[in-house]
C-alpha cells in the first residue's frame, strides 16, 4: 500500500465510508457463506459470486447502471476473465432465493452500526416494537432485448417484490419476489415475515396499506406476540360495538379524528377479530381509515398510531429513490431472475446510503430527514469515480484489506462523516399548503398553441402576467 494511495483515500471521505460499509457487508466469506445457503441450483465457476456481486455494485455505483461499462473495463482490468456473454448469463439465471439471501443476510450486519434515530422518529409509546411498513412494487422498465420481446408494444413487467421497511432505522430488512410481476402482494406475504421473524425480535409493529385488509393478512401479523396497524378497506365490513362508546380527538395539526371498538369479518366468519378503528379527517383529501389490534386507547393513543401509519409513505419513497437514484430504470438484465437481483441490490446500497446519512446528520446534530439522500449519493458517486480514475483496482483493494469489527467501523464512520456537511446537501424544506380547488383544464382549439400566445390572452384578460417580449 503505497503512502499516496492513503493520501487520496483521505482527501475522499464519502468514499472511503462507503467502501468501508460495502466491503464490511459484502466480504468474501460472508458472501461465500450466502452462496452456499441460499443458491439453489446455481453454481460457480470462472465467476463467483463475490466477484459477481463486485462487478453489480461497479455498474451501479460508477457507471449509471450501465452493466456493459462495468463487466468491459472488467475484463480489460483482468478481473473478469470470461466473455460479457457469460456475466449477462450469470445475471439472468440468478436464483430469486440468492437475491432475497443476499438483502436479508446482509442487512442485519449494517443494524450491527446503524446508528438508532436513522430513520424516521417513532412515537415514544411505540418504540418498544420494531415498527415494520410493508409495501409491494412491480419492477418496470425492461429493455426488450429477449426475442420474445423484441415485437411487444405496452409495459412489461420483470417480477413483484414485497419489501419490509425497518421505520426507525431506515432500512429495509427483508424481501420476497414472485417471477410474476402481476401477482398480488397477499401471496408473499408468509414468507417475508417468516424472513424478517427469524432475523429482527419481537414485538413488531407491522404498518400496511389497504391491500392487505382482508381477513387472512392481520391474523398472519399478528402471529408470535405481533401487532399490525393498517389502513382500513371497504371490501372487508366493520361491525362497531354499540356497547363501547366512540371516542374524538384532535391531532396536533388540529385535525379531528375518531376511534371505534369492533370486529372486522360477520359473526358467521371464523376469521373475524377484535380490533380498533380510527378515522382521520383531512380537509381537502381523503379520509386515513386504519385498523389495528392494539386495542387499549390509554397505552397506544390514536394519535401515535395514526402518526406511525402516516410514516409508512417513507416506503413508497424508497422505491421511488432506488429506481431514481441507483438506476433501476436501467435494468442491466431483461429476465425476472435479473430484475429481482438488481432490486436487492439497489435496496442494500441504499441502506449503505442511509447509514452514511445517519452518521452525517448525527455529527452535525440535525435530523436524517433534512439531509437530501440525492444530493448525498451524488457528492459519493463522484469521489467514487475520483478515487477509481486515481488509483488502480489492487491498489483500491489493498486499502480495505483488513475487515473492521462493528465497533472499530463506528469509530471510523464517526471520524470521516462527522464533519462532512455543505449546505448544498441540505434537503429543501416541506411547506404544508392550504388545499385549493383545482381548476377543470381547458383544451386548446386545434389541440395546440404557443405559450407566447397564452401569456398575451392573460394579460389581455387583466391577469398580473407581463407579456413576454418577443426580442
Amino acid at each position: 500500500m503505497s503512502d499516496f494511495a492513503v493520501e487520496t483515500l483521505k482527501r475522499l471521505p464519502l468514499a472511503e465510508a462507503s467502501y468501508r460499509l460495502l466491503d464490511y457487508v459484502t466480504q468474501a466469506d460472508f458472501l461465500a457463506d450466502v452462496f452456499q445457503r441460499h443458491h439453489g441450483a446455481s453454481y460457480e465457476q470462472e465467476i463467483s459470486f463475490p466477484l459477481f456481486v463486485q462487478l453489480i455494485a461497479a455498474a451501479l455505483l460508477e457507471h449509471q447502471g450501465s452493466g456493459h461499462k462495468s463487466f468491459a473495463r472488467a475484463q480489460a482490468d483482468g478481473i473478469l476473465e470470461t466473455s460479457l456473454k457469460a456475466m449477462y448469463g450469470k445475471l439472468a439465471r440468478v436464483p430469486l432465493s440468492l437475491s432475497q439471501g443476499l438483502l436479508s443476510d446482509a442487512t442485519p450486519r449494517l443494524l450491527d452500526v446503524c446508528p438508532a434515530t436513522a430513520g424516521v422518529p417513532v412515537p415514544p409509546r411505540l418504540r418498544g416494537f420494531h415498527v415494520l411498513a410493508l409495501d409491494g412494487k412491480k419492477i418496470k422498465h425492461v429493455t426488450h432485448r429477449l426475442k420474445i420481446l423484441r415485437h411487444v408494444r405496452g409495459q412489461v413487467l420483470a417480477a413483484k417484490v414485497l419489501v419490509a421497511l425497518d421505520l426507525a432505522r431506515g432500512l429495509a430488512v427483508g424481501l420476497t419476489a414472485d417471477p410474476d410481476g402481476e401477482a398480488a402482494d397477499s401471496v408473499l406475504v408468509p414468507e417475508l415475515l417468516a424472513q424478517v421473524r427469524t432475523r429482527l425480535p419481537g414485538p413488531r409493529l407491522w404498518v400496511a396499506d389497504r391491500a392487505f385488509c382482508d381477513l387472512n393478512q392481520p391474523h398472519r401479523l399478528a402471529e408470535g406476540g405481533d401487532h399490525f396497524v393498517i389502513r382500513y378497506h371497504a371490501k372487508v365490513g366493520f361491525h362497531r360495538d354499540p356497547q363501547r362508546p366512540v371516542r374524538t380527538g384532535v391531532d396536533q395539526r388540529g385535525r379531528a379524528y375518531q376511534e371505534e371498538w369492533g370486529w372486522l369479518g360477520s359473526a358467521r366468519d371464523p376469521r373475524r377479530l377484535s380490533v380498533r378503528r380510527l378515522t382521520l379527517q383531512r380537509p381537502g383529501d381523503e379520509a386515513v381509515i386504519v385498523v389495528t389490534d392494539l386495542l387499549d386507547a390509554d397505552l397506544y393513543p390514536a394519535e401515535d398510531l395514526l402518526d406511525v401509519y402516516l410514516q409508512r409513505w417513507g416506503i413508497e419513497r424508497v422505491f421511488q429513490r432506488i429506481t431514481e437514484v441507483f438506476h433501476l430504470r436501467r435494468l442491466i438484465g431483461s429476465t425476472p431472475q435479473a430484475g429481482v437481483f438488481q432490486t436487492a441490490f439497489c435496496l442494500l446500497l441504499y441502506n449503505i446510503l442511509v447509514v452514511v446519512r445517519g452518521y452525517v446528520s448525527a455529527g452535525q446534530e440535525r435530523l436524517p430527514e433534512t439531509v437530501s439522500l440525492e444530493n448525498l449519493f451524488d457528492d459519493v458517486q463522484r469521489q467514487l469515480v475520483a478515487l477509481h480514475e486515481v488509483l488502480s483496482p489492487p491498489e483500491v483493494v489493498a486499502l480495505f484489506s483488513v475487515p473492521p469489527r462493528a465497533q472499530t467501523l463506528q469509530e471510523q464512520l464517526r471520524a470521516l462523516l462527522g464533519t462532512q456537511w455543505t449546505d448544498y446537501g441540505a434537503k429543501a424544506p416541506t411547506r404544508w399548503y392550504e388545499p385549493i380547488e383545482k381548476p377543470a383544464p381547458s383544451y386548446l382549439p386545434g389541440g395546440h398553441t404557443s405559450v407566447y400566445r397564452l401569456l398575451q390572452a392573460a394579460c389581455q384578460e387583466g391577469n398580473k402576467v407581463e407579456p413576454h417580449n418577443r426580442n
